[in-house]
């Protein structure tokens, strides 16, 4: 009896390696594949998720004005178009973006829209990343089944061939 136990033990021991290898084993490959699709899709996860950038009279400094239509105001406005950053070490310059919309604010001042941003590239990475997991997950549990049943079988067989 102790014999079948020490077996049992030694079958779930070699579960629990073959377990932990396989899911390191498919982390790394996951991984790999996720890293590989953000790469091929060409998504800059930077400019996904930016805000943006607007000129703020408290740490920039403007080199160039522009008129630019404004939601509340019926005529164009003369708007901070150019300007550098004191804050970017890059000492770049930078410029109003053309798809920013401004609003007037109750208060006279001028805002960003911000409004309702849909940009589906990111629910789709996402679901990516979800379905590569779930792939992953898969995977694990089915290679971690097989390796017991086959465990289990060539035990079975072993002990069949000693009667």
């Amino acid at each position: 009896m102790d014999h079948a136990l020490s077996d049992d033990q030694r079958r779930a021991s070699k579960v629990r390696r073959f377990t932990v290898g396989v899911s390191l084993a498919i982390m790394v490959l996951c991984n790999a594949i996720v890293l590989i699709g953000l790469w091929a899709s060409g998504v800059n996860l930077d400019e996904l998720a930016a805000t943006p950038d607007v000129f703020n009279s408290k740490q920039d400094i403007c080199l160039r004005l522009g008129w630019k239509s404004v939601a509340g105001a019926t005529d164009p406005v003369r708007l901070c178009s150019e300007w550098i950053n004191l804050s970017d070490p890059s000492g770049k310059t930078h410029q109003i973006q053309r798809e920013v919309k401004l609003r007037q604010g109750p208060d006279g001042q001028y805002y960003v829209d911000r409004g309702v941003r849909a940009d589906y590239r990111l629910l789709i990475l996402m679901l990516f990343v979800v379905a590569v997991i779930a792939f992953g997950l898969v995977a694990k549990w089915y290679l971690v089944s097989r390796y017991r049943l086959r465990l289990e079988s060539v035990a079975g067989h072993g002990a069949s061939l000693v009667h």
